[in-house]
């Protein structure tokens, strides 16, 4: 009899073991965590999506097409001006007089900046800036009195990893941001204009605005040095400097055929006048 009654008891006070275990508290609390934790990325993934797809569809009436071929023209405040007579390179002495600040065509250097991307961290001379514009890149350029910090960072953030667009200082601008592609330019008092974005859409390399379709971007590294540009000269041109209207002809290569697009070419030495 007492081993039975030994017996019910044994089992009666592992009953009340089993009855009495505390339940995984940190266990439920860790897994509550990770779904929340999943929620949130999920979350903040949809909307990130959801933001660009906006974007996307905000930009949809920019891009270029055979039938919207300049699309700034829907973009407020874009100048136009027809530089298709005025391309003429010029040399590395040479300045060429500009009768717009920055420039957004005419004559050029021959040696072309860097714009797969390019952040300038100094201002760049104007003649070597202007001939990426022939090859569709878009130019970005701001007065580093007046933008600085979060204001740079979404200005740099249009152009880091991008191609055929390059961005610089440019002392004395006398509007905060100033957009140029070849033959067009749009100024603006905010980086966050939401024109910034539409006239980059409309424009870098719209075959249909420019003249050297297909022409790189990619400076030559003997003849052009990122890290230390030809520094931009604030200074007016002189009288010596190339007309706006300097165009020579291209001399003939050895084959009868003409330079291949977006390499330098030799020219005449252009008369001042």
């Amino acid at each position: 009899m007492a081993s039975g009654k030994t017996s019910k008891a044994v089992r009666s006070a592992r009953a009340s073991v089993v009855v009495k275990k505390p339940k995984p508290w940190g266990t439920i609390a860790a897994t509550l965590a990770v779904v929340l934790f999943a929620g949130a990325v999920f979350g903040y993934a949809y909307y990130k999506w959801d933001a660009k797809h906006d974007k996307e569809q905000a930009l949809a009436a920019f891009t270029p097409s055979a039938d919207n071929q300049d699309p700034s023209g829907k973009i407020d405040g874009v100048e136009k001006v027809d530089y298709s007579n005025a391309r003429g390179h010029v040399k590395a002495d040479k300045r060429v007089a500009y009768d717009k600040f920055p420039p957004f065509g005419g004559p050029h250097d021959e040696v072309w900046a860097d714009c797969n991307g390019r952040v300038y961290a100094s201002p760049v001379r104007n003649e070597n800036m202007v001939h990426p514009l022939e090859h569709g890149a878009v130019w970005i350029a701001y007065n580093p009195d007046q933008v600085t910090g979060d204001a740079l960072t979404k200005l740099r953030s249009r152009v880091e990893g991008q191609n055929h667009i390059m961005m610089s200082p440019y002392p004395g601008l006398d509007r905060p941001v100033s957009l140029q592609s070849w033959g067009h330019r749009l100024k603006v008092d905010s980086v966050d204009d939401v024109r910034i974005d539409q006239f980059i859409k409309a424009l870098r390399q719209n075959e249909y605005t420019y003249p050297e379709v297909g022409a790189s971007c990619d400076a030559d590294p003997q003849t052009f040095d990122v890290g230390s540009p030809p520094p931009f000269v604030g200074t007016p041109p002189g009288p010596d400097a190339v007309p706006m209207n300097f165009n020579p002809a291209p001399e003939p290569s050895g084959s009868g055929a003409p330079p291949p697009s977006g390499q330098p070419t030799s020219q005449p030495a252009p008369s001042s006048s």
